[in-house]
């Protein structure tokens, strides 16, 4: 029998890149290109996020298995770019990256954080946004290792 840290240690799923998104400027349309860079404590090449390293939220990523949940909830079909989100993967819980190094493509990512809901999703998108978004927001990371990603690509845990 496995112990609860033994349980957590090991994350054996893959992931994959389902979607891209950049914003150019705050509060602008995203764009969805098929690759981007992703540069060490910059982010998303394209991306208005601040850079340096003190910066927790480089890079923000849903699980595009969650969008399905949120969709219900609000009674009408949400999509990443809705949520202003860069990254939607599938096929790994995101959560299981708390605290963890991670691969998508050539770039290393660390988690920072999760991406709580804000009052500005609620004003865009609508009256009970920001409660059926709690707990399915995704997460935050910073690039520690800079490289393109690309729509497919596999997003595997780095060995602890």
């Amino acid at each position: 029998m496995n112990t609860l840290p033994e349980l957590l240690a090991e994350v054996p799923q893959r992931g994959r890149v389902r979607w891209l998104g950049v914003r150019p400027q705050s509060r602008e349309a995203m764009l969805e290109p098929e690759a981007v860079e992703a540069r060490r404590e910059a982010g998303l090449t394209g991306d208005h996020a601040r850079p340096g390293p003190r910066n927790a939220r480089q890079v923000t990523l849903i699980q595009w298995e969650h969008l399905a949940v949120v969709s219900a909830l609000l009674g009408r079909e949400i999509t990443p770019a809705d949520l202003r989100r860069n990254i939607a993967v599938s096929g790994i819980n995101l959560f299981s990256l708390k605290g963890r190094r991670f691969r998508i493509g050539r770039a290393l990512l660390e988690t920072t954080g999760w991406c709580q809901p804000c009052a500005r999703l609620e004003q865009r998108l609508g009256p009970g946004t920001f409660q059926a978004m709690r707990g399915h927001g995704g997460i935050t990371a910073r690039v520690i290792e800079g490289g393109i990603i690309r729509l497919d690509d596999e997003v595997r845990v780095e060995p602890a």
